[in-house]
């Protein structure tokens, strides 16, 4: 890991790394290690190319998610490095790409096709429900937040048209807009990942 990293890693771990969302109190690190997220990083950059997203976001994304467990798989059964859901995102991807049904469990633990589709699934949620926010950095946090848990309910905090909504996260600062999300956004699961996974970006 690069030395910024660990130093960042290391801040977090003692509580000198920014307020944290309410009720958020374990130092999550000490469970998904960022290290273990970066050792996927030339499949991350692969695929990132391929599809037009951060591979720095999909690392962060894998180290909030499994920690860099290939063969992770949830309750609610999402599965491997970023935690697909074969019924949601996995059928979503798989409808971009013109093929009917969703990935298998096999091919969602297999490493690169986890990645992928997950990048996958990212570029479209940017170039589509996504699309029109202006700001890059307003932009990731959308991506974020609309991961793990839908585009549709980060758009109605703001209206229940889609171009409106686009509109009124415009008008509003990458700060202001984090700050927003976590006031207002009905899950409490979204808050806290969006925290999650911006510390895990800083330490990639």
């Amino acid at each position: 890991m690069k030395l910024k990293g660990v130093i960042i890693l290391c801040l977090v771990l003692v509580g000198c790394s920014g307020k944290t969302p309410k009720n958020q109190h374990t130092p999550w690190e000490a469970r998904r290690p960022v290290s273990g997220a970066q050792i996927w990083m030339p499949i991350t950059e692969q695929a990132g190319e391929a599809w037009g997203v951060s591979p720095q976001l999909l690392t962060a994304i894998i180290a909030v998610e499994s920690g860099g467990n290939p063969t992770l798989v949830s309750k609610s059964n999402a599965i491997g490095l970023m935690q697909i859901k074969a019924s949601t995102a996995g059928r979503e991807v798989w409808r971009y790409l013109g093929r009917s049904g969703q990935p298998t469990s096999r091919e969602l633990k297999d490493p690169a096709r986890n990645i992928d589709i997950g990048a996958a699934y990212l570029s479209i949620l940017e170039r589509g429900i996504l699309r029109g926010i202006d700001n890059t950095q307003t932009l990731q946090y959308a991506l974020i937040v609309a991961y793990v848990n839908g585009a549709g309910a980060l758009l109605r905090m703001f209206s229940s048209d889609r171009n409106e909504a686009i509109e009124q996260i415009n008008r509003l600062s990458p700060a202001q807009f984090w700050q927003y999300v976590m006031d207002n956004h009905p899950s409490a699961q979204a808050p806290r990942y969006l925290w999650k996974v911006r510390q895990a970006l800083e330490a990639t």
